[in-house]
């Protein structure tokens, strides 16, 4: 069976990254691909890397007959998807790459970013979309939001030592370090090149970004108690690549074991020997994530650190991850494909 795909934001970089992994899946078929700002041009023309490829023009979401879809991936902006979505058919399955969804609080989505959530009634059957730990949930979804990258990157080595109190819950600190091409594609000032290279620097310091949101939330709800981590992020002159390390009060040992029973059946989460580190270079255009944690000098200090492509396992990757389960197909179709290297 054929599955017919649309992709809304097909003009933006996880728009593009989409298409990519797509192009090779035995069981998807792109037939419309939405972007307002290039509507009417190609997909060659946009993004000439997948010249190569037989693709449908680009054109406004009101031109597209969703009736012939059985599956939307959404990859716009925050803010503009409660809109979309909210206009879509009722029984067309979604998987949304924004922030949309992502938090199950409308106050905690206004309070995060700024304005009143437009789809109240959507989010009650929004899915979170981390895969790993909410898969059943996904599989019998109609909407799926997916996570933040951050937050994902984030969550793959602090969500199994919540759960199993392996770690100080009042103790955590996260500092992370996310590759230019999570700021999205918009022309930015601080983004050009002369004002980006040859150095990096934290942003959103002293708990002020979006994804914290996201850790709140699932921390939280892990712990049964509030838990609110320490995460100062950093922008790095990359094209792509997350790289977190997280500082914890515990027994590597053990943290390591935990980390290692958690993922030891999951095809797209690797954790490391002992004492080894993982490294961007090693995940680069890939659906893995690496995982690696090392015992501090100072006693019962461990460091816990995580790498993953933002654009792959953070966003797209993920999202296609998520709509192989809702469409009944192997979850890892179309996502095998070994990193880029060097």
């Amino acid at each position: 069976m054929t599955h017919k795909i649309a992709i809304l934001g097909a003009s933006g970089y996880t728009g593009a990254e989409l298409v990519r992994l797509i192009a090779t899946h035995p069981s998807m078929e792109i037939t419309a691909l939405g972007a307002n700002s290039k509507a009417g041009q190609s997909m060659a023309e946009v993004f000439p890397h997948l010249r190569h490829l037989d693709l449908p023009d680009m054109v406004t979401i009101e031109q597209i007959d969703f009736s012939a879809i059985d599956l939307c991936f959404c990859a716009l902006p925050h803010k503009t998807s409660q809109e979309v979505i909210k206009a879509l058919p009722r029984d067309l399955k979604i998987v949304d790459l924004s922030a949309d969804f992502r938090l199950r609080d409308p106050a905690a989505y206004e309070k995060w970013y700024g304005n009143p959530h437009a789809a109240v009634e959507l989010q009650k059957e929004a899915v979170y979309g981390l895969t790993e730990f909410y898969r059943d949930e996904i599989a019998g979804a109609r909407l799926v939001a997916g996570t933040g990258c951050n937050a994902a990157t984030g969550q793959y080595i602090l969500r199994p030592l919540i759960a199993a109190g392996v770690i100080d819950l009042d103790d955590i600190i996260l500092d992370l370090k996310c590759a230019v091409s999570g700021a999205g594609r918009a022309l930015k000032e601080n983004l050009l090149h002369a004002e980006l290279s040859e150095g990096y620097h934290a942003y959103a310091v002293g708990g002020t970004h979006r994804h914290l949101g996201e850790f709140d939330q699932e921390f939280s709800a892990i712990a049964g108690r509030a838990v609110n981590i320490q995460f100062t992020p950093h922008l790095i002159p990359a094209n792509r690549g997350i790289l977190a390390t997280g500082y914890v009060r515990g027994e590597a040992q053990v943290i390591h074991d935990t980390l290692v029973a958690t993922y030891q059946n999951e095809p797209f989460i690797t954790v490391l020997p002992m004492g080894e580190a993982p490294s961007t270079r090693h995940i680069r255009g890939s659906n893995f994530c690496h995982i690696g944690v090392v015992a501090d000098r100072i006693a019962g200090r461990v460091i816990v650190i995580a790498a993953l492509d933002n654009l792959t396992k953070g966003s797209s990757g993920q999202a296609l991850q998520n709509a192989n389960l809702m469409l009944a197909e192997p979850e890892t179709t179309g996502l095998m494909m070994a990193p880029v290297f060097p």
